[in-house]
């Protein structure tokens, strides 16, 4: 589902109002009728449509998920993913205060960019790396961000999907890996987890184990690549769910 097939951001539009819309023709913006709902309503549809173009077209993010619902921002996805970053970090521990950043990966068109603690894991790096209309994540908005944020006095205000909400949405539940197997992922390494990635640090920073790092990016940039997947099969599974389905 692209931005332009909702109405739901507009007040008083709700998802029976908008299915309604959408079985009687109106599956696009160039396809709303004002006669199909009230004055008031028509107006405010009409109102929004014409704000939202523009900064569709200027490719603003921000704009729609400040609109859309929370429950509703994979909408997103669709537009924005050829140039979404998908990103996640590993750290020492849970504590924002205590702990350390340690690997974050980003996945970005195609490519993958992997950055260390003591070695290229610096503010200006993360900020040019995450410089990205969307952001996505797994539980990023109570982890990942925050972290991050904390860490290097970022401030990471672009739009940010985090697939944990549109995961539960299409019934899927648990942790990232538990949402692979379901959608038919397989890792290279499925034995690794967090603690592992903790365990692989202190290897390589204590004793100097080049493997253990070597292990430790490996599992962080897996993590990152199969976001992209996941966020496919999701966003596709909530179409077909809410859209397709009329």
């Amino acid at each position: 589902m692209r931005i332009e097939n909702s109405f739901i951001p507009v007040r008083g539009v709700g998802e029976k109002t908008e299915r309604r819309l959408w079985r009687e023709g109106a599956t696009h913006w160039d396809a709303f009728e004002p006669s199909l709902v009230s004055d008031p309503l028509a107006d405010r549809i009409g109102r929004f449509i014409e704000r939202a173009r523009p900064h569709l077209a200027d490719g603003d993010a921000r704009f729609f998920a400040e609109a859309f619902p929370g429950g509703e921002q994979w909408r997103l996805y669709e537009n924005f993913r050829d140039d979404a970053a998908f990103f996640d970090i590993e750290t020492t521990g849970l504590s924002q205060a205590r702990d350390d950043v340690t690997t974050v990966s980003v996945h970005r068109g195609g490519e993958t960019t992997t950055l260390v603690r003591g070695e290229d894991l610096t503010r200006d790096r993360l900020e040019a790396a995450l410089d990205a209309p969307l952001l996505v994540t797994y539980n990023g908005a109570r982890f990942d961000v925050p972290f991050l944020e904390t860490s290097f006095d970022l401030s990471l205000d672009a739009a940010h999907l985090d697939l944990l909400y549109p995961c539960r949405s299409a019934g899927l539940t648990g942790g990232l890996k538990t949402v692979e197997e379901a959608v038919g992922i397989e890792r290279d390494r499925p034995d690794l987890g967090g603690k592992d990635a903790v365990r692989l640090w202190r290897r390589y920073e204590r004793h100097g184990d080049e493997g253990a790092l070597e292990t430790l990016v490996s599992y962080n940039r897996e993590d990152t690549v199969n976001l992209r997947t996941v966020a496919d099969r999701v966003a596709d599974r909530l179409h077909s769910e809410r859209f397709e389905g009329l």
